[in-house]
């Protein structure tokens, strides 16, 4: 089977989706092979209408950007400076391709988790990629740390089904952990740099 963040040949699939967050709107194009190609993700959606974007500024890191719901959307709302990142290369395409519609200027690059990432973050965005196994997610979660400023904050969005209240333990130990919201399972959560 194959997954979204591998790189295995996935027949094109590519449309255009019209979404609107709160009263922000994105034309994306999403294609096969690629996270919720049927439309933004309710996890997605959750996470980013539970942003403050009234204080979400500097460095923003999208990490398993997909085809760029969450690095577009940050990018048209606040002043922030962008990079958005993953290891699918459809993702990727899709992500720059985004941004042209778009009209926003970010930096789409490749990464194997944090291979090729080499600054610190005010903050690091994800809807995490769950199904590569706990070992591969903690590595990114945990990873993040060091790519984190000072007080810099790591936000997520889990569905409870998928042992979000066992990663709120688990991220206190290294993080200062608040969960920002929920809403029909999933778990807004916001992780600072400590």
């Amino acid at each position: 089977m194959s997954h979204y963040f591998t790189n295995d040949y996935v027949k094109s699939d590519k449309h255009e989706l019209n979404v609107i967050v709160k009263d922000t709107k994105l034309k994306l194009i999403v294609d096969g092979g690629v996270f919720s190609k049927k439309g933004l993700d309710f996890g997605t959606r959750t996470l980013l209408e539970n942003l403050d974007l009234n204080k979400i500024n500097g460095d923003v890191l999208d990490f398993g950007c997909g085809y760029g719901p969450i690095g577009l959307y940050l990018k048209k709302t606040v002043n922030c400076q962008v990079d958005m990142v993953d290891i699918n290369e459809r993702a990727l395409a899709l992500a720059k391709e985004n941004a042209k519609i778009n009209d926003v200027k970010v930096n789409v690059f490749k990464s194997d988790i944090y291979e090729n990432v080499t600054k610190k973050y005010n903050y690091i965005i994800t809807n995490p990629p769950i199904r590569v196994g706990k070992k591969i997610l903690y590595n990114i979660l945990f990873g993040a740390k060091k790519h984190l400023k000072e007080n810099g904050e790591l936000w997520l969005v889990v569905n409870k089904n998928q042992g979000a209240k066992s990663l709120v333990k688990d991220l206190a130990e290294d993080y200062e952990v608040m969960v920002a919201a929920k809403n029909k399972g999933f778990y807004v959560i916001c992780a600072k740099n400590r």
